[in-house]
């Protein structure tokens, strides 16, 4: 008897793990949905309007889930907000210290949210980044300039 396992000699029929498709195969095509969404669409199709006012009717008599779904429809998800707050200019890095304490300070007194700091602060990086790529390219044509 062998010990090798239950299937040692069929392996000629086994596919290749990590290759589930022929060649020139690649599986459901973009777009395709999946047969039991197209059956539920059928059973729904014309029930649309009925069922979006009993939902809207429970939601009218108190019932929670059917509140935050009729809510969550009519309201769109909250994006990025515009914010303002007074931020120094930033010329050179010695000015990224009074950058950073404004939005400290901003943060501190709620003008603006830690999350909103952070993003602040990525685009404060990529300025300072941007000012001291064109510093280094300054001193390198000053130092190119005097030997010459």
């Amino acid at each position: 008897m062998s010990t090798s396992g239950k299937n040692a000699g069929s392996t000629q029929n086994q596919q290749v793990r990590g290759r589930p498709f022929a060649p020139g195969n690649r599986g459901r095509p973009k777009g395709a949905r999946n047969r039991s969404t197209l059956a539920v669409e059928q059973m729904l199709d014309g029930e649309a309007e009925a069922l979006a006012r009993k939902a809207i009717e429970m939601a009218l008599d108190g019932d929670g889930p059917a509140m935050k779904l009729c809510l969550d429809r009519l309201l769109s998800p909250r994006r990025d907000r515009a914010i303002t707050f007074a931020l120094p200019v930033i010329e050179s890095a010695a000015d990224l210290p009074r950058a950073t304490e404004a939005m400290l300070q901003a943060v501190a007194s709620g003008e603006i949210t830690p999350s909103e700091a952070a993003d602040i602060g990525k685009a404060v990086s990529a300025h300072i980044e941007a000012v001291t790529a064109a510093e280094m390219a300054q001193r390198l044509a000053r130092l190119e300039e005097a030997g010459a």
